[in-house]
């Protein structure tokens, strides 16, 4: 019986691997995504359940950190006010490029059961969402599932062209 066996490493060469420099700095972002740890109510303590033990968000390489300059990810996780939409702005814009943003909850989302003067009603009114979390609260797996969809879409992008459009606030 006869082997047919290619052995690339016997004349010399290294095995060939093709691929785009897309995919690969693609890859490499979508498996290091680094959350801002920010908690605005309820919606928080879901957020931070993602990232203990049972829910283990350091197997996706996702680490929660304190600062916007070190984060890529932001979790708007709470109602927003319009007292604090400007810190929101504020944090948003201290974050370097690419960045996505994540809506936690019904009060991130629409404003929630507070439909009054001081909350805003979307996260979205202020700065770019991508993707929403319906709930109230959200369980840790919805944001896990998020994660990976944010995983998937950071994928199929392209590190030549803008990730989105730009949005003059």
């Amino acid at each position: 019986m006869a082997q047919h066996k290619v052995n690339y490493l016997q004349d010399g060469g290294a095995p060939i691997a093709l691929t785009t420099v897309d995919k690969i700095v693609n890859f490499g972002r979508s498996n290091s995504l680094w959350p801002l740890t920010y908690g605005l109510a309820c919606c928080a303590i879901e957020m931070m359940a993602s990232g203990a033990s049972r829910y283990d968000f350091d197997r996706f390489g996702t680490i929660f950190r304190a600062s916007p300059r070190q984060a890529d990810v932001l979790v708007i996780a709470g109602t927003l006010t319009k007292k604090h939409a400007e810190f929101l702005k504020r944090l948003y814009d201290q974050m370097p490029e690419p960045k996505w943003v994540i809506s936690m909850g019904s009060c991130a989302n629409t404003g929630g059961m507070f439909n009054t003067y001081a909350t805003v009603q979307g996260a979205d009114r202020v700065i770019p969402v991508d993707i929403y979390l319906p709930g109230c609260a959200p369980r840790p797996e919805t944001l896990q599932y998020a994660v990976m969809l944010l995983q998937k879409k950071i994928r199929r992008g392209s590190i030549f062209k803008s990730q989105k459009p730009k949005r003059l606030v």
